[in-house]
């Protein structure tokens, strides 16, 4: 099956508006620290900064947690946010299953998307004594 001139010409175009937006994209520097304890019910509260386009964001984190939670720790994690544009595009709600366990001290490593798009990729130290199963959310806000 050949495709006419015109054919050609409309999917290049709409090859390049779609390669266009993903290349307006960008991505930052993150690192989050936050404290987290539970029993059945967790939360977590932290805090962060954002390093983008040569600027330093102050972040705020916290979530709640359900499931098989118990314990408590400290998390520091260290990362890149992807697919943002403005450095308020890392604010919001993001969700995740999972699972560990730290006694002492452990390993952690999280993929997380928000409403925005944006893509967190992070891994770090977790402290203390937790063992987790469960659903969490932690929302990230900018502070201004």
């Amino acid at each position: 099956m050949r495709l006419s001139s015109a054919a050609r010409a409309v999917l290049f175009a709409l090859a390049l508006l779609t390669g266009s937006s993903a290349a307006l994209a960008d991505e930052g520097a993150v690192t989050l620290v936050f404290f987290k304890g539970g029993w059945i019910f967790g939360g977590s509260a932290g805090k962060g900064v954002l390093t983008f386009k040569g600027q330093t964001y102050g972040l705020t984190a916290g979530g709640l947690d359900y499931g098989l939670v118990f314990g408590g720790s400290q998390t520091t994690l260290q990362g890149r946010v992807r697919n943002i544009r403005r450095a308020q595009d890392i604010a919001g709600v993001y969700a995740a299953a999972g699972m560990g366990v730290a006694l002492g001290a452990g390993v952690r490593g999280i993929l997380l998307t928000n409403q925005n798009g944006a893509v967190l990729e992070l891994s770090g130290k977790q402290i203390g004594l937790m063992a987790n199963v469960d659903l969490s959310g932690l929302a990230i806000t900018l502070k201004e």
